[in-house]
Formats: structure tokens, C-alpha cells, sequence
């Protein structure tokens, strides 16, 4: 697989109408190593975290799955469809890894909205949904890619319990990064006239 030059975002805070205009993603199956540094990654969660969030509650946190952890991760995520699946075949085994091994370093954000705070619910998984995109922007801003999935680990029991979860938290995406191994292709975008309309009283 052919490496694609990291995407230079020397000018991203100067021109972020035209990023948001043309923002794309790439498969996970297609990132790979480098993932952000340490240091890369803290700045990509500081900046994710940087949501709106009302009443000052920070309803989410992350989960960091990176080196020989991402490969166990894996392995664990297997287990857990294989138990469910004792009949697949060794095939559907090897599609299944396929999709769930992806790129060098993932990040699960997790929801932990407070049903008994005086914020509705809603608006809390609302703030998480937000930093889920605000993470892709910031793996973008530092020259990364990252794709936001769920699939059925995000809401599977077991899968949950592996990560340390409780039982109140939702997994609300599971954030992939590394470097593209090739370019973003465009795809089919809402057409805007059938999603916008205009109120007058």
C-alpha cells in the first residue's frame, strides 16, 4: 500500500470555510502508522473537549487504544462476535477483523450523560456528538485522518465491560486516526433544498 504525503494544513486556521466545504473522510482500513504523538494527541483531545457543554458538566471522556493495546483490542472485539457468532466461518471471521482493525490508534468517546443533573439528557449526548467532530477537525488541523464509526461494539454489553465502561456511559463513536493511504474521494452530499427551509411568522 502506497503511503500519500500527510495533508498539509499550514493554512487551516485562515481558510476553515473552505475546509468544513470540502472536509471528506477516508476509510479506517486505509490509515496507517504514523498515528499523532503523544503530544500530537493531546493537543487533538484538548481541542476535541473544547465543545459546547451546558452547565459546565464535560458529559464524555476518552478512551486512548494505541500500540500492542489496539492489537489486543482487537483480538478482544473478535472474541466477543465469535461468541456471538459461534457458527461463522473462518472467512466472516477474517472480514469481521478487517473491519474492526483499521487504523494504528483509535479513541473511543464515551457519553456519560447525568440523567438526574438539570440538563436534559439529550442536550448532553448532544455536546458528545460535538466532540466527535471536533476531534476529526483537529486530526485534520495537525495533518492526520480520522474516521468516526460505531458498529455493533459501540453497543455491545461485553465490549463495553473490556473498556471499563459503566453502565449509565454509551460508546457515542470510536475515533480511528493515522496517516491516509490515499486521497479522500468525494461522495454524494445532501441536496440542500430538500433539508432547508426558511420560517416566517
Amino acid at each position: 500500500m502506497q503511503k500519500v504525503t500527510r495533508l498539509n494544513m499550514a493554512n487551516f486556521p485562515k481558510d476553515l470555510m473552505t475546509y468544513l466545504s470540502t472536509r471528506r473522510s477516508i476509510p479506517a482500513a486505509r490509515l496507517i502508522e504514523p498515528a499523532p504523538s503523544p503530544a500530537e494527541l493531546e493537543q487533538i483531545l484538548t481541542a476535541a473537549a473544547r465543545v459546547p457543554d451546558h452547565g459546565k458538566l464535560a458529559p464524555w471522556r476518552f478512551i486512548v487504544i494505541g500500540g500492542e493495546d489496539r492489537v489486543a483490542f482487537v483480538d478482544r472485539i473478535i472474541a466477543v462476535w465469535r461468541k456471538h457468532n459461534p457458527e461463522a466461518s473462518a472467512e466472516a471471521e477474517t472480514v469481521e477483523r478487517g473491519k474492526r482493525a483499521g487504523a494504528p490508534l483509535v479513541v473511543a468517546v464515551v457519553s456519560r450523560a447525568d440523567a438526574n443533573s438539570k440538563i436534559p439528557v439529550w442536550e448532553q449526548e448532544l455536546s458528545a456528538g460535538a466532540v466527535c467532530m471536533n476531534f476529526l477537525i483537529a486530526a485534520n488541523a495537525l495533518g492526520y485522518v480520522a474516521q468516526w464509526l460505531s458498529g455493533w461494539p459501540a453497543y455491545d454489553a461485553d465490549i463495553a465491560g473490556i473498556l471499563g465502561m459503566t453502565t449509565e456511559e454509551r460508546v457515542a463513536g470510536f475515533m480511528h486516526v493515522g496517516t491516509p493511504a490515499e486521497r479522500p474521494v468525494e461522495r454524494d452530499r445532501p441536496d440542500m433544498g430538500a433539508i432547508v427551509t426558511h420560517w416566517h411568522g
